[in-house]
């Protein structure tokens, strides 16, 4: 039997512990973050996100363990690939896909890297002053001239398309452009919340078009109970109003006198008499 070292065995147990003693569990990729830029994104989560890197054979482990007393965790494991790092929190899985997706951020290319996206430069001026900055703008397929004394780029143009590599000579111009195309953070594979699992095409939405959403709904809702006249702890209080609306106008209409609209009865006869004694005038007045 192979010999394991100790300190597995201590890692995994405080791995399942982290699994089994948080209500959310969050599978991410960290491979390729510059530890800067990991240290950054672990302050904007501090007091929100616990973050835990291990090997992936030992995360898988800890998930077996923790499944004995957290069911459907462990399927968690099929979401692990690449460097692998467990984020465990009280936040709902939407909104860490949010907090992890609003801490990713752009660094320049180095070159050699794939294109996520296409990557251009806009017409305008530049920082450059005139001379061998023209020729090596141009070298790396910048459309750059001198223009009233001033290095400009002529047109917009897209310098490298999604998925071709990055050249080191584009990468370094880019740089000095102060173009960063290359898109840094944690990628969240999967998320388990009370025996659910969730993906990033769930989790991710526009918070505002949701919730918006969801108050359009919830006023259209609101007012078809009114319509129909369904009784509910929200609609008990409008209805009894609008019930007593209609029975005053009702009881207006038909001249049946309340201590409520008594003095509208008296103001709406002493209308009418006036009217009467206006048109009666008039005919008088019409005869002789």
């Amino acid at each position: 039997m192979a010999h394991v070292a100790k300190w597995k065995y201590g890692e995994v147990e405080e791995i399942t512990e982290l699994l089994t003693n948080n209500r959310v569990i969050g599978v991410v990729n960290v491979g390729g973050i510059p530890a800067p830029q990991m240290q950054q994104m672990r302050k904007k989560l501090h007091g929100k996100a616990f973050i835990r890197s291990s090997k992936n054979t030992l995360i898988q482990r800890a998930f077996d363990d923790a499944e004995k007393k957290v069911k459907g965790i462990s399927g968690l494991k099929e979401s692990i690939d690449g460097q692998t790092a467990i984020i465990a929190t009280d936040m709902n899985p939407f909104k860490l896909f949010g907090q992890i997706k609003s801490s990713r951020t752009m660094a320049p290319a180095r070159g050699g890297e794939t294109a996520e996206h296409d990557i251009s430069v806009k017409k305008g001026d530049t920082p450059f002053k005139p001379g061998p900055i023209v020729g090596e703008l141009q070298k790396a397929g910048i459309p750059a001239a001198i223009q009233q004394g001033k290095v400009v780029i002529k047109k917009d143009k897209v310098i490298v398309p999604a998925g071709e590599k990055i050249s080191r000579e584009v990468a370094q111009m880019l740089t000095r452009l102060e173009i960063y195309p290359i898109e840094l953070g944690m990628t969240l594979h999967a998320v388990y919340e009370d025996g659910s699992i969730f993906k990033p095409d769930v989790l991710d939405i526009d918070a505002d078009e949701f919730v918006g959403k969801i108050k359009n709904a919830s006023g259209n809702s609101f007012a078809l109970a009114l319509e129909l006249g369904w009784v509910n702890s929200q609609t008990i209080q409008p209805l009894v109003m609008k019930a007593y609306r209609n029975a005053f106008v009702l009881a207006l209409e038909q001249g049946i006198m309340t201590k409520d609209n008594v003095k509208h009865l008296i103001s709406k006869a002493h209308s009418q008499m006036n009217a009467l004694k206006n048109f009666s005038d008039k005919s008088q007045k019409e005869n002789n």
